[in-house]
């Protein structure tokens, strides 16, 4: 059972990080300098920001 609450929450992680990336990070590390890099690199170009958004959540 566990496993499965596991995996929904890391499927929501990765559809926040696809329609708002700094809070898919946000999810995974908290107010940390990952989160301000995400919101500078969302406002530059969105795609960089769901890149790093999901390289984020996958990585930890």
């Amino acid at each position: 059972m566990f496993n499965m609450i596991s995996a929904i929450y890391l499927l929501c992680k990765i559809i926040f990080a696809i329609i708002v990336p700094p809070l898919g990070v946000f999810l995974e590390r908290g107010c940390a300098a990952d989160f301000w890099i995400n919101i500078l690199l969302t406002i530059l170009g969105y795609i960089p920001g769901i890149i790093h958004a999901l390289y984020i959540i996958l990585k930890y």
